[in-house]
């Protein structure tokens, strides 16, 4: 009778592949944080690795509301479009999620496609694009410009978290509500925003972080006021390689890092007993 124990030869050798290609590409994510970090922590005067001693002057610098205004105008104007695109994505991804789950199934996988079509565009492209309709009915780069263009191409992340929550909501418990009585106001306040809101608070998240970090549409549609964060960054770096934009960049990863420890633990299910 045949032998029909696995061979060793072939299991040793797909684990070395699966855990040496992904160890490989765990370090390529990971050493450029770690660069970027170690860099930070530099006593020199320039952007250099390995770095020249240990210090925190250049945290003490940013945090300097003399030295680096520029760079807090620009924090601040990055807050603000990030935290706008975030309302303006709610407005629209939370209704057409609730309105997806409503329509026939046939009729959701020909619109949703069109709901999801700027995930695939070119950001660049897009911008550029936008700018031009822009100018072309009237509208000049601003504040607002840059916001609606965040929302549009960034808010496809949240209806999509929604959307995958929302496949697996039991539509009888809507049904069940409104034969008990409740308006649909009530149902939408206390059944189904509740259930969908673990998709909601993770879209919120990756449309803020994407929006914080854009760089090509806040490039065409905000105006000379309206600095952003990573243009000013790239201005540090073109000027005179300021060691700041190391800092800047260990604190968005810590930002990033602690967003990600907290979202993973409220939005974790619940353990069965």
């Amino acid at each position: 009778m045949r032998d029909r124990r696995e061979n060793p030869i072939p299991v040793m050798l797909y684990k070395a592949f699966v855990y040496g290609f992904g160890g490989l590409c765990v370090i390529y994510l990971v050493a450029p944080i770690v660069i970027a970090l170690t860099m930070s922590f530099t006593s020199g005067q320039t952007l250099k690795y390995p770095p020249q001693g240990f210090s925190l002057r250049w945290y003490a610098a940013l945090l300097d509301p003399v030295r680096s205004a520029t760079e807090h105008i620009a924090a601040w104007n990055s807050l603000k479009i990030a935290g706008l695109a975030v309302l303006g994505s709610l407005l629209f991804a939370v209704p057409a999620t609730i309105g997806m789950t409503r329509m026939q199934r046939s009729t959701a996988g020909t619109i949703e496609p069109l709901l999801l079509a700027p995930l695939v565009l070119p950001s660049l492209v897009y911008g550029l694009a936008a700018l031009i309709v822009a100018n072309f009915i009237g509208f000049k780069p601003s504040l607002w410009l840059t916001v609606s263009g965040h929302v549009v191409v960034f808010g496809p992340l949240m209806y999509r978290a929604a959307s995958v929550v929302a496949q697996g909501l039991n539509p009888s418990l809507a049904e069940a509500s409104t034969t008990m009585g409740a308006s649909w106001f009530m149902t939408l306040r206390r059944v189904t925003l509740p259930l969908l809101m673990p998709g909601i608070l993770a879209g919120a998240f990756l449309v803020f972080i994407q929006s914080l970090d854009n760089v090509s549409v806040s490039l065409f549609l905000a105006d000379a006021r309206t600095t952003v964060l990573p243009l000013r960054m790239f201005a540090l770096i073109e000027e005179s390689l300021d060691v700041r934009v190391a800092a800047i960049s260990g604190i968005l990863i810590a930002v990033t890092l602690v967003g990600l420890l907290v979202a993973r633990r409220v939005l974790a299910p619940p353990r069965q007993a």
